[in-house]
């Protein structure tokens, strides 16, 4: 990503497949399953009242969103993918990783980019090329395990997402946002279709009320002195849950029984949604020769998302400030998310990979107060004191995300079908609402759009170096249009290459974009994504230098020892 460096390729190449090089085989694959003996028996120990909170608080998380994708892929797929099939995918990946995964926080599921992926490959298939959906699909996830494979065979974790910064990920994030809020606006306009207009008014004020109850009931912690705080913590953990089941129920109440109500198309039996299918497997071999080799383009594209959403969700949920102490691992879980992918294909049902809200929700719902020691040594006297703070940490175990998926797979048996089925199509509008508020109000993007409406007299104070909001406005201004070009191009037959365009971005952040804004303004505004530090720096280290930011932050730190010395 950086400039090239005068040493001879052969030399380059010598290094990169030297013992400790970038691209040596296996070499992460090694530490990864070292790190899994290491930890498997203990996280297998740890099982308290608290773990089986979370197991429950991320079941709902997973599953409501899960049905909510269900719903829009029944109808855009033709009834090939329904809610008994994401149901299946999500139970059965989020069990094998649960089991087998080096870093069991990480939590599954069929996430709304694949699901915009899904769809207009079927649209292409279907109505472009007459070739079967579900055998070109099983293909592409085939292709994209082998692909998986050797990402991880040459520890692509090295030398890719050490290059990915907060620019592209933020746009990712907020990607999703729009994406979720289009979704609720699509279900809505089909309702409008299928029933009649006092139905569609409900519909409208069912979906809204469902929204606008999850995010009140989501600010429960707030709401002190009011309730005990137990009860405040679970109306706000449970507030999607909560809403949902109160907005399935109203329709049965009163004169609101007589309308006519789109819901969740669910099965009677364990098989397909689609009429034409009787067992959940594809014959993948019939598909002609040519074809094989045409789902190769869909595959690579398929293993860029997938590859760049598990790694972000494994990293994120495995941040410092939650406190995770056991050795973790990528290579090891990227082959078994390219073994799982390529099963849900031959399954002929949607994979499922890591997902960004759910994955950090899980660790925050585990964190826990510990007591610590520490030993401090007085300057002047010599003498040892120790200590005791309390910190928060995560219990590291596997029980909550096992828990979790053995419950969604239960409601892939007809009695629990038959409740997903009560669902109306316009609560799971609410909920693709909530979902969307929910990640876009923690996205920096957010906070700097609103930047752009303040009065400059009002505008925080910059750090040395940035002396104008311009170069911060253009910034922002930047990754909201690129997301809405990326979000138009979902709408195109060029949607399947949208995931190639987000990996763009990263050359594009790291060799163009720090000729265009100032350095500072970079540091200000920007971050590595999956790592301590800032592009310029790491840049300045290289030259011999060190920037005035680092410098800052050097004597914040030590002021901060400092003071932590004479608390103590």
């Amino acid at each position: 990503m950086f400039p090239p460096s005068k040493t001879p390729l052969k030399d380059r190449l010598k290094a990169w497949f030297a013992p400790k090089g970038k691209l040596r085989p296996f070499r992460l694959l090694r530490q990864d399953i070292s790190n899994i003996r290491k930890r498997y028996l203990s996280d297998w120990a740890t099982f308290n009242q608290l773990v089986f909170a979370s197991a429950v608080y991320v079941f709902f998380t997973n599953i409501l969103p899960g049905i909510t994708f269900a719903s829009d892929l029944y109808v855009l797929t033709g009834m090939t993918w329904g809610a008994i099939e994401v149901v299946f995918s999500t139970g059965l990946c989020g069990l094998i990783f649960s089991l087998f995964a080096t870093q069991p926080l990480t939590i599954l599921g069929v996430t709304g980019p694949f699901s915009v992926l899904a769809e207009n490959i079927y649209s292409l298939c279907i109505n472009s090329f007459h070739v079967d959906f579900l055998s070109v699909m099983a293909w592409s996830l085939i292709h994209a395990g082998w692909m998986h494979y050797l990402l991880a065979i040459f520890n692509a974790h090295d030398w890719t997402m050490q290059y990915v910064t907060t620019f592209s990920g933020d746009i990712f994030s907020l990607l999703n946002s729009v994406i979720y809020f289009h979704k609720a606006v699509q279900e809505l306009q089909r309702t409008h279709d299928a029933v009649s207009l006092a139905s569609f008014l409900y519909s409208v004020i069912g979906a809204i009320g469902t929204f606008a109850v999850a995010v009140f009931l989501s600010t429960a912690n707030s709401w002190a002195p009011l309730f005990h705080r137990y009860i405040r913590m679970g109306l706000t953990e449970y507030a999607a849950a909560i809403s949902i089941i109160l907005f399935i129920g109203v329709p049965h109440i009163g004169e609101l029984a007589t309308l006519d109500k789109q819901t969740l198309a669910v099965q009677t039996s364990f098989r397909p949604s689609s009429p034409d299918r009787t067992v959940f497997f594809v014959r993948f071999w019939e598909l002609p020769i040519a074809w094989i080799f045409i789902s190769i383009i869909p595959g690579a594209i398929i293993t860029i998302l997938f590859y760049f959403d598990h790694e972000i969700s494994s990293i994120i949920c495995t941040l410092d400030r939650y406190g995770t102490k056991k050795p973790g691992g990528f290579a090891w879980d990227i082959v078994l998310l390219g073994t799982t992918t390529a099963i849900c294909g031959i399954l002929g049902i949607p994979p499922s990979n890591g997902l960004l809200p759910q994955a950090p929700l899980h660790s925050e719902s585990l964190l826990h107060s510990v007591k610590v020691d520490i030993t401090t040594t007085d300057e002047d006297t010599g003498e040892r004191k120790i200590q005791f703070v309390e910190k928060q940490e995560v219990y590291e175990q596997r029980w909550s995300p096992f828990l979790q998926s053995a419950g969604i797979l239960l409601f892939l048996s007809p009695p629990f079908q038959h409740v997903l089925g009560l669902t109306p199509t316009s609560v799971l509008a609410g909920l693709f609402m909530f979902m969307g508020e929910q990640s876009l109000a923690v996205n920096p993007v957010l906070y700097r759009f609103f930047y752009l409406l303040t009065p400059p007299s009002e505008l925080p104070s910059l750090p040395t170096g940035v002396n104008t909001y311009w170069g911060i406005h253009a910034y922002t201004t930047l990754q909201i249009i690129m997301t809405g070009i990326i979000f138009y191009v979902t709408l195109t037959v060029a949607a399947p290459a949208f995931p190639v365009i987000i990996i763009a971005l990263v050359p594009v952040r790291l060799l163009v974009m720090n000729k265009l804004w100032g350095r500072e303004t970079l540091r200000f505004v920007d971050a590595w994504a999956c790592k301590e530090g800032i592009p310029e720096d790491d840049e300045d280290r290289r030259n011999g230098s060190i920037s005035t930011r680092e410098v800052e932050r050097k004597e914040a730190i030590e002021d901060n020892q400092s003071r932590a010395k004479r608390e103590v």
